[in-house]
């Protein structure tokens, strides 16, 4: 059973800019982004590896991204948490990203509140992005959020350490991130 509850509100909200989540970087300028992403190879499926911690995925496990291109040129964006364990009860959260304008595709404002909100546009930045779409780090340039995502539940140790090795220099923390629990 879907359930669209809390999980859903809470991401609506949760990349807006009226949050008190830490900031996990220290650096005074927007770190950069890939020079270019290919939409149609990102579109898909992605296992959540590691992520800060955050309200609206509190107590997830089993977590996933999806990404689907849409006709209009943007992108329908659904997650999905388990509650508890990968077994646990599902929630979805279903919003929409558009690509900010001269970003190479690797800029995105991601939006999961009702379009009637106009103030919930978060900042879903490609910070590294393995050259065979296998894998993924992206964040937003106040280091309030971090994710590494990976097209299979789990990410070799030299793949992870490589994407961690790369927040760094680009002045994210890699000691918040807390790994993913996907069975």
């Amino acid at each position: 059973m879907i359930r669209h509850s809390l999980f859903a509100l809470t991401a609506a909200f949760g990349l807006s800019a009226c949050t008190s989540q830490p900031d996990y970087r220290a650096a005074e300028t927007a770190p950069p982004t890939v020079l270019q992403v290919d939409l149609t190879r990102y579109a898909g499926l992605w296992y959540e590896i590691a992520r800060y911690p955050n309200s609206f995925e509190n107590n997830c496990a089993g977590v996933t991204a999806e990404y689907v291109q849409r006709a209009d040129g943007r992108i329908d964006v659904i997650n999905t948490c388990h509650k508890g364990s990968v077994d646990g009860p599902v929630e979805v959260a279903k919003g929409m990203a558009r690509v900010m304008e001269q970003s190479g595709n690797a800029r995105l404002k991601v939006k999961f509140a009702p379009s009637w909100v106009p103030f919930a546009w978060g900042d879903y930045w490609i910070l590294h992005l393995e050259p065979d779409y296998s894998a993924v780090l992206v964040g937003d340039p106040s280091g309030k959020y971090l994710w590494i995502l990976a097209r299979e539940k789990s990410l070799d140790a030299g793949t992870l350490a490589r994407i961690e090795t790369r927040a760094e220099e680009l002045g994210y923390e890699t000691g918040p991130l807390e790994m993913t629990d996907q069975g």
